[in-house]
């Protein structure tokens, strides 16, 4: 793909999730919600909540004000991940915080068996970091009354993700009119690509056995080479696994610490699922 024309050449999606939990594998998407952009104007949207596997708890309810009710009789992601998928499809993809949205959404691209987007991704909280200024932090609702940008329902997908775009183009705004998309990468200082962001490139069947663990609700005997117990093995509640640009890790709960811990992947050695 050519990275070097004008970022007005190019088609845009702007997303957001809200989900039932903070991380992949364990946990689901709830409401989807995406505005895709092309020369100057809206051209298409997306919005709608999805049943996941469990109930949310009370504080996931709270951040989002998706309550179980509402989605107790939506469609499940299976049978609307193909939509998104051709939305996205062919457009560079932004999100607030993008490697968190990156991750779910991966997870379910390849859950269905679909290839995963070759354009890049971007993300408005790095850019904002960058070109925004005079601003207490780059949340989200802050830019959006900084920029004095209608921000609809903070928190619902659909709203933020259209103010996700609108930060987007301001960032670019500051930038220059001419600007090229490979210019916009370098400023956000990451690459973002949907394959950083797969589960199934690892390969290594001890990150298989955890994804498995995670999706069947069972524990693991894991040895890490980290930390004060460093090669000992840990008895582990693997919660989700989380791609990351600075470190990919899996995230569980410690039986002997009694707290949720945040395990490196390249850290991580022989790990057995517990069937007892």
């Amino acid at each position: 793909m050519n990275l070097d024309l004008p970022w007005s050449e190019y088609t845009y999606v702007a997303f957001d999730t809200e989900t039932s939990g903070a991380y992949p594998v364990g946990y689901d998407i709830v409401e989807f919600g995406a505005v895709k952009w092309h020369k100057g104007q809206e051209v298409g949207r997306l919005q709608f909540l999805l049943k996941p596997r469990e109930l949310m708890s009370d504080f996931i309810i709270g951040i989002h004000g998706i309550t179980n009710e509402m989605v107790q009789n939506a469609p499940l992601m299976s049978e609307k991940v193909h939509e998104i998928y051709e939305f996205c499809k062919g457009s560079i993809v932004m999100a607030h915080h993008a490697p968190f949205d990156l991750g779910f959404l991966v997870a379910d691209f390849e859950k269905s068996h679909l290839p995963l987007p070759q354009e890049p991704a971007l993300c408005t909280s790095l850019l904002s970091r960058k070109w925004i200024h005079g601003v207490e932090n780059h949340k989200l609702q802050t830019l959006v009354k900084h920029l004095n940008i209608d921000g609809g329902q903070a928190h619902r997908a659909y709203d933020d993700a259209k103010a996700c775009l609108y930060v987007g183009l301001e960032c670019f705004k500051k930038m220059g009119e001419n600007i090229t998309l490979s210019q916009i990468i370098k400023s956000q200082g990451k690459n973002l690509w949907w394959r950083d962001y797969s589960l199934q490139s690892l390969s290594d069947s001890k990150y298989k056995i955890i994804i498995e663990a995670i999706t069947a609700k069972k524990d693991i005997d894991m040895i890490y080479q980290g930390g004060s117990a460093k090669g000992e093995t840990r008895r582990l509640s693997p919660i989700g696994i989380v791609r990351n640009p600075d470190g990919d890790y899996l995230q569980a709960f410690c039986h002997k610490d009694k707290n949720a811990k945040r395990y490196y992947l390249n850290r991580i050695g022989d790990v057995a699922m517990v069937f007892a």
